[in-house]
């Protein structure tokens, strides 16, 4: 992330939570990056340069407007007359960091050979958020090169309980010995 993104990401935080719609901005930053994510050229339209700013501000109003809060719609306007919509994703990358932060959420990422069982990613997430005192996002993964067991990256912690990593450990142990 540039410090671009996590200046502009961290206003647009600052304002919503003065304005008390960090839970509606946090689900509109979100559903306006996977709409940019599924349409690149649209994207690639507002950024656009041989286009003048008035007409791309104008495509936003029309596409936007009426549908999301006006903060956002004038934040993505904002960053489009800088010629720094690319920057978007950064900034939603820091808006959901400091929502986290303010909210006690940690972020988990789990890899398992087999996607977890509703029991299993309950227990885990469980036991992940008595080890952090946090409530936790889980994002999962699946990888079949790890044999068995779980690898969880949990806020820059690697717990490493698959077969792969105890099995290079044993390696390690014999290897010093």
């Amino acid at each position: 992330m540039t410090n671009t993104a996590r200046l502009y990401g961290s206003s647009l935080y600052d304002l919503a939570a003065e304005e008390g719609l960090v839970e509606e901005l946090m689900e509109e930053t979100s559903a306006l990056r996977q709409i940019f994510r599924e349409n690149p050229d649209y994207l690639s339209l507002l950024g656009e340069p041989s286009i003048a700013k008035s007409e791309r501000i104008s495509l936003i109003d029309t596409a936007f407007g009426g549908q999301l809060q006006k903060y956002l719609v004038n934040f993505i306007k904002l960053l489009t007359e800088r010629g720094l919509l690319q920057e978007y994703a950064g900034c939603c990358e820091e808006y959901a960091r400091r929502y986290d932060i303010d909210h006690n959420i940690a972020q988990a990422e789990v890899t398992s050979v087999l996607p977890l069982s509703k029991e299993q990613k309950d227990a885990l997430l469980a036991k992940l958020e008595k080890m952090s005192g946090k409530k936790i996002r889980l994002t999962e993964k699946t990888d079949p090169s790890l044999l068995g067991g779980l690898r969880v990256e949990l806020e820059g912690k690697l717990l490493d309980g698959t077969v792969q990593g105890r099995l290079g450990g044993i390696s390690r142990k014999i290897k010093e010995n």
